[in-house]
């Protein structure tokens, strides 16, 4: 994404290719296989500190839907249709099946409140964009002593890999170092594409054998690494190297698995649903999101569009307000049909909101006190607002959440209890997140 140039502070480069885009999966090292992929199950034997009260999951996976730049809560999820001009923008919302207002380019969302949950009193106190991205990717302020995780690498690291695919995905790539590992290991970072599901010639290129060794050049080289492990294992009697072959064993099984395959061909929807979605970058990536969580991926994390709207908010918000309007409407109907909505969180946050009156320019700037957070499905309460800004979307009125209460939430929601710790660099216990609480007002 590209930052407004009147934007003031420092700003992510959500465009670039993240440096560890190949980490989770490469081909052409010692029997086919680079190291970093094997330290993906290596890596799930990492220890923690235990004795602390267990949950039991009620979602199976978290499509986390993030709008870089600052997406402005009075022209999204909580407009002020009652406010002077100044205040309430250039839009003029609408009535969804609730009663409740959204803004007026969510006309397709107006009609699925009724399964959703809005948080309206979100807060916290960063208006630079990293370092607000951080704290909604990982519940935690910046800090200079430590890099914490993001939520789906605290997920790959607690829940692991299911049915062959990779625990963490990011659609398109990893656009910030925040949406990493942290203090743990790359190994539990996100499986980025690396490529737009909207391209019309959109793969997966680390998702493949190279096309120089083909499957019977591929088993020989793994049939090697097995001799040269059992040379090793006999003479050394090593109880390392039978549990590397293990960690091997299930990259090799990723690599040539059929279904991890198949979940990432979007080519396989019907045209039909892929044009409701809409054939552009909100529609398909939204739709391979699902295809990954219904395959067995535990959390996928997707970001669309620039929301940076430091003037012509009506311009710049409408046009892309309109994709993600489209789309996201049909993901949460598209998760109900298949009977996933219930068993699938689908969360929708940016990094923070915009100021409640709209500037000299006609655009709204930074604006952390007060902004908006969506969620459906996953065990969230439907057609519920929890929170609230005061008359002008400038302060919480009622019951402010911190990015550590929704992490908290989330993770519970998840069944991973948020105040377990993890040992960082073997010494030092981390809280996965440090204070917050459960939302227990939001949960059905």
């Amino acid at each position: 994404m590209k930052m407004h140039p009147l934007c003031s502070g420092n700003h992510t480069n959500l465009f670039a290719t993240s440096q560890g885009r190949r980490d989770f999966l490469q081909v052409g090292a010692m029997a086919g296989l680079g190291l970093t992929l094997p330290e993906l199950f290596k890596a799930q034997a990492a220890h923690t500190v235990a004795d602390v009260a267990t949950f039991k999951a009620v979602a199976q996976s978290v499509i986390h839907i993030y709008l870089p730049g600052g997406m402005a809560q009075h022209e999204s999820w909580d407009p002020k249709p009652f406010a002077a001009p100044e205040y309430r923008g250039p839009f003029s919302p609408i009535k969804g099946v609730t009663g409740e207002y959204v803004g007026e380019k969510f006309a397709n969302i107006a009609k699925i409140l009724d399964k959703m949950t809005l948080i309206r009193s979100v807060t916290h106190g960063e208006a630079a964009h990293e370092r607000g991205t951080h704290n909604m990717f990982t519940g935690y302020r910046p800090s200079p002593a430590i890099k914490f995780p993001s939520f789906g690498s605290i997920v790959s690291h607690e829940q692991g890999s299911r049915n062959n695919l990779p625990p963490y995905v990011a659609i398109p790539t990893m656009f910030a170092p925040e949406q990493g590992s942290g203090y743990m290991s790359s190994a539990y970072g996100p499986f980025a594409l690396g490529s737009d599901p909207a391209d019309a010639n959109f793969t997966v290129r680390d998702l493949a054998v190279p096309k120089d060794i083909d499957t019977r050049r591929f088993e020989r080289r793994r049939g090697l690494l097995a001799a040269v492990d059992e040379h090793f294992r006999a003479s050394e009697k090593s109880d390392a190297l039978s549990a590397m072959d293990d960690f091997y064993s299930a990259a090799y099984k990723l690599i040539s698995s059929q279904q991890a395959r198949e979940a990432f061909n979007l080519a396989a929807e019907p045209a039909k649903l892929r044009d409701e979605y809409g054939r552009n970058a909100a529609g398909q990536r939204f739709l391979l999101a699902r295809r990954l969580v219904e395959a067995g991926t535990r959390m996928v994390s997707v970001n669309f569009g620039s929301w940076d709207h430091h003037s012509n908010i009506k311009g710049a918000f409408e046009g892309q307000a309109t994709q993600f309007d489209q789309a996201f409407a049909r993901l949460i109907r598209d998760l109900e049909e298949r009977g996933m909505l219930d068993s699938t969180l689908v969360l929708v946050s940016s990094e923070f909101g915009r100021t409640p009156k709209i500037n000299s320019t006609n655009g709204r700037d930074h604006y952390p006190r007060v902004f908006s957070v969506a969620m459906a499905g996953g065990g969230v309460k439907k057609g519920f607002i929890y929170g609230k800004s005061d008359a002008l979307g400038a302060e919480p009125d009622e019951n402010p959440v911190g990015p550590e209460d929704l992490a908290k939430t989330m993770y519970r929601l998840l069944g991973i209890n948020g105040e377990k710790r993890i040992i960082v660099e073997n010494v030092r216990p981390v809280d996965i997140v440090n204070g917050g609480r459960i939302l227990t007002e939001v949960i059905a």
